[in-house]
């Protein structure tokens, strides 16, 4: 039977398109989320052809902001946060002040009232939550002291956006617009009768009892929701768990105490890394986190007009430029003026030099306060998909210029301890230094196999280092002495920096065949005669990673067979009768490589 389903059609269309242009992109050697974008431009309601349901692609884009938000709260702790409060809040303010300044200064040139540039120049003041935080994890340096300013500074940002979106329809009679029919203010306010100051108050209010909520009765509840399920041993019941307390929370945190859906799941991320399961729960939420990122993009596509650039282009070349150029050179400078690297500060303007889903929010809101003009909504929207696209560009640029101004010769100030410990101090830089052993054993991964294999190979006095991305192993790792490399094995220059051409074997011992594929590919091309041993858990597994170059390759159910038929052949030599016929598994071992 026909019927209507724009939720389906939207989805459909979105990823379809989205992985075609993304597969071309990546073929031109661009960015995928130039593919993504423009499949969003593809569906949206400014080309001919199909049109996606606007609003839903909005509220799908606005999972993949809670999901990536989550994640990055699993990576993160309460001390991390704390330990960049005296740059990130008087950065953010100081940031924010300055792009809404040139954005006023801009809107005042096209002859705009006050009201509307305040309005512009604030939603130009801050970045997006999806694109600065996919940036730093593609270059790994999230988890590093210039990736902890960099969120810290967007969650003050958060916050701020927050108290604008509540503040603005309480103050827009004032700025010269039309206050929406009870949205003048927060319930509480109203029944209180209280003024602008209230609205500020009740606010602060809110975010403090929701902060103080998480940190009290989240801190118990949330791990031990965690544990309970891990300890049923129903994996779709943990992956449940957690995709039911990110998304909760996140809801709970806007309805309850009117903080963003980002800014909810974070503090149920950080939290939720209290636990030993965060690692799994990561594991678990990252598909889901990867196509929703991807639905964000495209949505963000469908809002875009092409024909604007025709008919505008000063204009959003002068917004162009306060994102990309003003906004960086303030965060550049303040970043310098508290003694931090200069290429820290390169990377914290990168970072920032982009606008996103606040500021779709805040132009809207704008418009329909009366106090944005429609042109600055078109201006925002331009400017948001021109600063996305040239983004990585603009990554590119810093990186060239680090390496011109040899701005990497300083180690990070959290390599330190490394270097204390005997091992070579790890740069904070795109490209990780390559490790000084030869004749080593590569160990990628350092969960419950890699750390078993790890602790054999030190007990053999075998040298070795291992390559993980997860910040409690490599905790783990630092504390054990271990030399190691903060990074995914799967990208060329982490797996070079282990020198696999001079290694003697590789051990892959992460459970992701697709990754653990593209590992052991580029290692025997790097070096013909590695030996190379990973661990699959099917047939389908085993042969995909022996046919790309792994010499060895482990299933845990053989292994397990292998161990019980043992037990019964011993137990029936100790009884004395002969032993049954059992069908011993097949041997999969290419070549003999051993510990």
């Amino acid at each position: 039977m026909p019927h209507d389903t724009p939720l389906i059609a939207t989805i459909v269309a979105g990823l379809g398109l989205a992985f075609v242009f993304g597969a071309i992109a990546n073929r031109l050697k661009l960015p995928t989320l130039v593919g993504y974008l423009l499949a969003g431009i593809v569906i949206g309601p400014h080309t001919p052809g199909f049109v996606a349901d606007q609003k839903l692609g909005t509220e799908l884009a606005e999972m993949g902001v809670i999901l990536l938000m989550f994640g990055v709260g699993l990576h993160f702790s309460l001390k991390d946060l704390l330990s960049v409060r005296a740059i990130a809040i008087p950065g953010a303010v100081v940031q924010m002040a300055t792009a809404t300044a040139l954005g006023m200064a801009l809107a005042w040139a096209l002859g705009w009232p006050m009201g509307a540039g305040i309005v512009f120049g604030l939603a130009l003041s801050v970045a997006s939550t999806v694109v600065l935080l996919r940036a730093l994890q593609e270059r790994r340096i999230i988890e590093t002291e210039r990736g902890r300013i960099a969120v810290g500074w967007l969650i003050v940002e958060d916050i701020a956006m927050v108290l604008a979106l509540v503040l603005l329809p309480a103050v827009a009679g004032l700025l010269g617009g039309e206050p929406l029919l009870g949205a003048a203010s927060d319930p509480i306010v109203q029944w209180l009768g209280l003024g602008v100051g209230g609205v500020v108050l009740v606010t602060l209010l809110k975010v403090a009892g929701f902060v103080a909520v998480m940190l009290g009765l989240g801190r118990k509840v949330i791990p031990w929701i965690l544990h309970y399920v891990a300890h049923t041993g129903s994996r779709e019941l943990f992956r449940l768990a957690v995709l039911a307390i990110a998304l909760g929370v996140a809801f709970g945190a806007a309805k309850l105490f009117g903080v963003s859906f980002a800014l909810g799941a974070f503090f149920a991320g950080m939290i939720m890394s209290e636990s030993e399961l965060s690692h799994r729960a990561a594991e678990e939420s990252l598909p889901l986190r990867d196509a929703f990122s991807v639905l964000f993009f495209v949505s963000v596509g469908m809002l875009f007009n092409p024909a604007s650039l025709l008919t505008g282009a000063w204009p959003i070349l002068a917004t162009l430029f306060i994102i990309v150029v003003g906004k960086s050179l303030a965060a550049f400078l303040i970043v310098m003026a508290f003694r931090h690297p200069a290429g820290t500060a390169l990377t914290i303007s990168a970072s920032l030099a982009q606008i996103g889903e606040f500021s779709f929010i805040l132009a809207e809101l704008g418009v329909g306060l009366k106090l944005l003009p429609e042109q600055g909504r078109d201006l925002i929207l331009a400017g948001a998909i021109l600063s996305i696209l040239i983004n990585p560009a603009v990554f590119a640029g810093v990186g060239w210029l680090k390496r011109r101004l040899n701005l990497s010769a300083a180690p990070a100030p959290e390599a330190e301890p490394a270097a204390q410990a005997g091992r070579p101090a790890v740069l904070e830089e795109d490209a990780p230094p390559t490790t000084a052993l030869s004749g080593h054993t590569i160990v990628v991964g350092y969960g419950r196999v890699g750390s078993l294999v790890g602790a054999a190979l030190q007990q053999r006095n075998l040298p070795y280092c291992v390559i993980e991305d997860a910040a409690r192993p490599q905790s783990r790792l630092h504390a054990e002495g271990v030399e190691s490399i903060n990074g995914n094995a799967a990208q060329a220059d982490i797996l070079a920096s282990a020198n696999v051409a001079a290694a003697r074997r590789l051990i892959v011992a992460i459970p992701n065949a697709f990754e653990a594929g593209q590992i052991v590919e580029m290692a025997r091309a790097t070096n013909p005669g590695l030996a190379i041993i990973a661990r699959a858990h099917s047939d389908a597994e085993v042969e995909h990673l022996t046919s790309l170059g792994a010499g060895t390759v482990i299933m845990g159910e053989r292994e397990i067979a292998r161990g019980i038929i043992e037990e019964v052949t011993a137990g029936e030599a100790r009884t004395g009768t002969p032993a049954p016929a059992v069908a011993q598994p097949r041997d999969d071992t290419a070549q003999g490589s051993h510990i």
